[in-house]
């Protein structure tokens, strides 16, 4: 399966209608549907009192002004303020009300983007940069919070008061309504011309942020080896390059996010100057008065100010949908990598056999043809081979952290799909020649993922190491299990992680025992030393070691030579060596 987001050409051409893509939207928020109503409500009353403002107003210069009595104007201004100051409260009812909402969101649909890229397999990470994927959850994410919490009810309002101030204009005088409206055709032509041009901008804009993010990521995650190689140029212009393609698109962006609002000045500007002219001529004729032109004139800007407002929000809106899109992206996702349904009994040997499996990456050649082989339980397997043979991917296959496109892998006589994750990783465990450790300490790090221990203080832990014969590991760090770690940096050196990495390993007590170059950044001496504790392991522990120097393979049970995606018996311990001397590389 292709999980390659960026090249997935079936969402970059999705299009959504406004009604299709207002309901997606609001599907995120469906839970806050009690603080919906009343934001619903207070921005409905907001309106109904802003709009009764005018007609008051007609009313008060053609019924007092003009006659001359100004208590009645007096009387009037304080039912305007209290009208007014009604409606400040239920504005920012609704503000606070949709506030929350928007943290709500914001906060439900992080947890749902993280826990969803958690359930995705390693082929997913393979073939997406991790800058991109943090700019998804972090920044695409906060652009649905703004619009929320602070578009979507002014949105709503500013429709709300459109067709109240409409429905005045038109109840006020037809004729003159109709030419006052006249021009909010010509309006919604042009937004829904201009529209996908807008989102299609948003979203490029949105896609080189998190091409940024990435090449940040990546120099930062490598400062180390680049400053070693020299290269700050070539990372300096590979985020020259980034930069000036985000600031490019971002150029674009916020042209056609404001191309919206000289386009409704300007029409909103000559529908009062028709409303003004006609306005006008009606009142010569009799037909009008002075109060009502001007009540005329306030509904016709109650009626196109909230357009040159929206004319801004329809941007918000916009970016909020490129960003929908992006997330979603990820939410449609489902892992290829499904637990079977169990219809076999495990047998108790092979521990595990690969059967005629076969094996390529997304949109890639096939890279292992026709495996088969079985590892025995309490044996030690070697695979062996040149850089680029297919030695790690042989071994992934067999911790299923991928599937094979072609074949069956069996542990204990049952599919491996068949075992649930936790199952999995209870039976096998994997070494990395570059391990993955996280902030924390020393404990936390050789506990994850493993619960047994979980309760343990550290004198019953160090007690259990003890018998794990990982004492003298553990002594090499100052302050044991406390010693502190850091995902990134140089609180431990990398011969230091595998230690850790081994040690984890090891507690979990795994049938199955994966150890890829896992001697390759430690000293003879400590490489001796773990060589001591694998043999001391339970005897029914099975061991794959995959390695590049051939001491490390001098005990095993049964040797295999991986190359060019072939994995053949390669004999004896000398029987290798000579192969390795005799057979060309392949890079």
């Amino acid at each position: 399966m292709n999980y390659n987001l960026s090249k997935d050409s079936r969402q970059e051409t999705r299009e959504l209608s406004v009604y299709a893509a207002f309901k997606s939207l609001l599907k995120l928020i469906s839970h806050e549907r009690q603080k919906l109503i009343l934001a619903l409500l207070a921005t409905l009353a907001n309106s109904a009192l802003s709009l009764l403002g005018p007609l008051l107003a007609a009313y008060v210069i053609d019924t007092y002004i003009t006659r001359g009595e100004y208590s009645g104007v007096l009387l009037f201004s304080g039912i305007l303020l209290f009208i007014y100051i009604l409606a400040f409260f239920t504005n920012y009812l609704q503000m606070k009300l949709m506030g929350t909402v928007g943290q709500r969101a914001l906060f439900t649909l992080r947890n749902a983007v993280f826990h969803k890229l958690q359930h995705l397999p390693v082929a997913f990470f393979n073939q997406n940069k991790a800058g991109d994927l943090i700019s998804r959850v972090n920044n695409d994410t906060d652009k649905l919070n703004q619009f929320f919490s602070q578009a979507l009810m002014q949105f709503i309002g500013g429709i709300i008061t459109m067709t109240g101030a409409g429905i005045f204009l038109v109840s006020l005088n037809v004729k003159l309504g109709l030419a006052s409206l006249a021009p909010a055709l010509v309006i919604l032509v042009i937004t829904q011309v201009l529209s996908p041009w807008v989102k299609k901008k948003n979203a490029r804009n949105l896609q080189t942020v998190g091409a940024l993010s990435a090449e940040i990521q990546e120099s930062l995650s490598n400062f180390k080896v680049i400053v070693a190689f020299g290269r700050r140029d070539y990372f300096m212009n590979r985020f020259g390059t980034a930069n000036k393609n985000n600031y490019t698109t971002a150029k674009a962006m916020g042209i056609a996010n404001q191309i919206f609002v000289p386009l409704y000045t300007l029409f909103s500007a000559i529908a009062q100057l028709i409303v003004l002219c006609y306005g006008v001529y009606l009142i010569t004729t009799g037909v009008f008065t002075v109060g009502l032109l001007l009540s005329y004139l306030a509904y016709t800007n109650f009626f196109y100010s909230p357009l040159r407002q929206m004319a801004t929000l329809w941007a918000s809106f916009q970016t909020a949908m490129a960003g929908w899109e992006r997330i979603s992206e990820i939410l449609v996702l489902e892992n290829n990598m499904t637990t079977l349904e169990d219809q076999s009994q495990a047998s108790p040997a092979p521990l595990l056999e690969m059967k005629q499996v076969h094996f390529a990456y997304p949109e890639g050649k096939e890279i292992l043809h026709n495996i088969n082989i079985a590892l025995e339980k309490g044996k030690t397997y070697a695979l062996v081979g040149p850089t680029g043979g297919g030695k790690t991917t042989t071994a992934s296959l067999i911790a299923r952290l991928y599937d094979p496109v072609k074949g069956t892998v069996l542990l204990n006589g049952k599919d491996i799909r068949a075992y649930s994750a936790e199952d999995r990783t209870r039976m096998i465990g994997f070494i990395l020649q570059d391990p993955i450790l996280f902030t924390g300490t020393v404990r936390e790090n050789i506990l994850y993922g493993n619960d047994a221990y979980e309760n343990y203080t550290n004198e019953q832990l160090e007690e259990v190491i003890r018998g794990a014969n990982l004492e003298k590991l553990l002594a090499i760090f100052e302050q044991g299990l406390e010693t502190q770690v850091q995902s990134a940096g140089e609180s431990v050196s990398l011969g230091q992680k595998q230690l850790i990495a081994f040690m984890r390993a090891v507690l979990r007590k795994p049938a199955l025992l994966i150890l890829d170059e896992a001697t390759a950044n430690i000293d003879t001496v400590t490489e001796k030393l773990l060589g001591e504790i694998l043999e001391k392991l339970p005897a029914e522990t099975t061991r794959v070691i995959i390695a590049h120097r051939l001491n490390t393979i001098e005990n095993a049970d049964e040797i295999y030579f991986v190359n060019a995606g072939e994995v053949t018996n390669a004999g004896s311990f000398h029987h290798v060596v000579d192969k390795l001397q005799q057979r060309p590389h392949h890079n």
